[in-house]
């Protein structure tokens, strides 16, 4: 009879055990703070796009066109009645002309606009050819100059251009293009952005699968999608430059080079931020007014991510980058 007894005891033991585990996870979630989502929008042509084969935008992109600079202005009016933002990030050639009344609205809305270098520039570059289009056409224009001071100067008049034409200066930088390992091994890139006054950098793109081109993604490319959002997560370098990497998958990988109908992208996109909601983490939204004005015209994607935010109550919030970036710095 003894014996028999210790099974029930077992019992209110392991009920009593799974009971303390449910209030801790609870009381765990109760103490997470929300996930942070950032919409971001880098204001440059993209090759290929409105027609597939157009590549001189690969020289010209700061020249944004009409149709570009509609959707980035109408996106920010669509996010703020949605209750978000955008943070756009200007290439400064888009500063020569004639009009940028658009971006200061956008600016006096509420949403955010950091660097995005003045030519659209490659950081990584080891060679005067490799820092851009542009120059490999017309040399002339960096003669005599080394790399790395072609790119400070690419990134310095940027600021410089926003303050004179816009009124502000830049809210962060972008690196054009992402890295695997962001600025990782670039102490002397990282330095330089700390001398020019940036606190954070959005460098970093995590490798990540796509699948065949043209073909949906099966659960094996979604799930690497959502395990490469623990790799987008925001962090320090050891010059205590923060580093808030772009989280995949991003509308020119998916679209341009992958050719995804809309709806897969709008289902990777959602199961990210869901992720992020579920375990308080960060999720940082990439595209581009230049691309997305084709592929998601009625903004189908910036509607899905602030309604899964506001859906999530006090769970989520969506904000700038500036913001991510005080949370990493603690």
């Amino acid at each position: 009879m003894p014996a028999r007894e210790t099974f029930p005891g077992r019992r209110r033991f392991l009920a009593g055990s799974a009971a303390l585990a449910a209030a801790a996870f609870a009381g765990w979630k109760a103490q997470r703070p929300p996930a942070l989502i950032a919409i971001t929008l880098d204001l440059e042509m993209s090759r290929e796009y409105p027609q597939r084969g157009m590549l001189e935008w690969d020289y010209e992109k700061g020249n944004l066109d009409a149709a570009t600079k509609q959707y980035a202005a109408e996106a920010g009016r669509v996010a703020k009645e949605l209750g978000g933002q955008i943070h756009y990030f200007c290439v400064g050639r888009v500063l020569e002309q004639p009009d940028v009344e658009w971006l200061k609205k956008l600016h006096a809305d509420g949403h955010p606009v950091g660097n995005h270098t003045y030519d659209h520039v490659y950081l990584l570059a080891s060679t005067p050819e490799e820092i851009q289009f542009r120059f490999r056409r017309a040399p002339w224009l960096i003669a005599g100059r080394s790399v790395p001071e072609v790119i400070e100067e690419n990134i310095r008049i940027t600021s410089a251009a926003m303050q004179a034409r816009l009124g502000f200066g830049p809210d962060g930088f972008r690196t054009p293009g992402g890295f695997a390992n962001g600025l990782a091994g670039r102490p002397d890139l990282q330095k330089m952005l700390l001398a020019q006054g940036f606190p954070w950098v959005s460098s970093k793109y995590p490798a990540h699968p796509m699948g065949k081109p043209k073909e949906q993604p099966g659960a094996d490319v979604l799930r690497g999608i959502i395990e490469a959002q623990q790799a987008a997560q925001p962090f320090r370098y050891d010059t205590g430059l923060i580093e808030i990497p772009m989280s995949p998958v991003s509308d020119v990988n998916a679209f341009r080079s992958n050719y995804w109908k809309l709806d897969w992208f709008l289902d990777a996109v959602g199961r990210a931020v869901d992720w992020a909601i579920e375990t308080g983490g960060v999720f940082d939204f990439l595209a581009h007014p230049s691309c997305l004005v084709v592929e998601d015209p009625e903004f189908q994607t910036i509607k899905r991510i602030c309604r899964k935010v506001a859906d999530a109550g006090d769970r989520a919030r969506i904000v700038g980058l500036s913001t991510v970036a005080e949370r990493a710095a603690g």
